[in-house]
């Protein structure tokens, strides 16, 4: 098992989700289909679950937690073969998927067919303790009251230190 902080940021980080007002963030149209894409995913990918997450105008973060337990734990490996149909994804799988299906709706929607809403890659950091898993669950949480010097905001006023969620 193991847990991830992602962060995925929009093509040219285009603000094209939604509004920051009063510290809450307001969906979009385009903002419901990622919002919605994320929390499907777990009925899409058997051994993935979800923790914290937040959208925000031009960029995701969220916790990705990946349960692989075949053979973990104090239960014994099983001694038949698996099922064939449970297959297992690694988080560039995951990531793949959730960037995917949700441009394809969001272009659907908007009528451009194949244009890029996400940047090319993304950003991820592997979650080695429970002190860690809950400063990156709070820095999600408090993500949208912070729009105002955030580095992905084109119109922040003063940045905010890099990696801010590790202090």
């Amino acid at each position: 098992m193991g847990a991830y902080f992602v962060t995925v940021c929009t093509q040219d980080r285009a603000c094209l989700f939604g509004d920051i007002l009063d510290g809450q963030m307001r969906l979009n149209e385009f903002g419901g289909i990622v919002a919605w894409t994320w929390q499907d995913l777990p009925n899409h990918v058997p051994n993935v679950a979800l923790d914290a997450f937040v959208l925000m105008p031009n960029h995701v973060h969220g916790i990705v937690v990946i349960t692989d337990t075949v053979g973990a734990g104090s239960e014994p490996a099983p001694t038949e073969p698996a099922p064939t149909n449970t297959k297992r994804y690694a988080l560039p799988e995951i990531v793949r998927q959730f960037k995917t299906f949700s441009a394809r709706r969001i272009n659907k929607c908007r009528g451009t067919p194949g244009a890029a809403v996400w940047q090319r890659n993304y950003y991820e950091r592997i979650l080695r303790s429970e002190e860690s898993l809950n400063q990156v669950r709070q820095y999600i949480l408090d993500n949208p009251h912070r729009w105002a010097y955030d580095r992905e905001n084109p119109e922040a006023t003063a940045l905010e230190p890099e990696a801010a969620w590790a202090q």
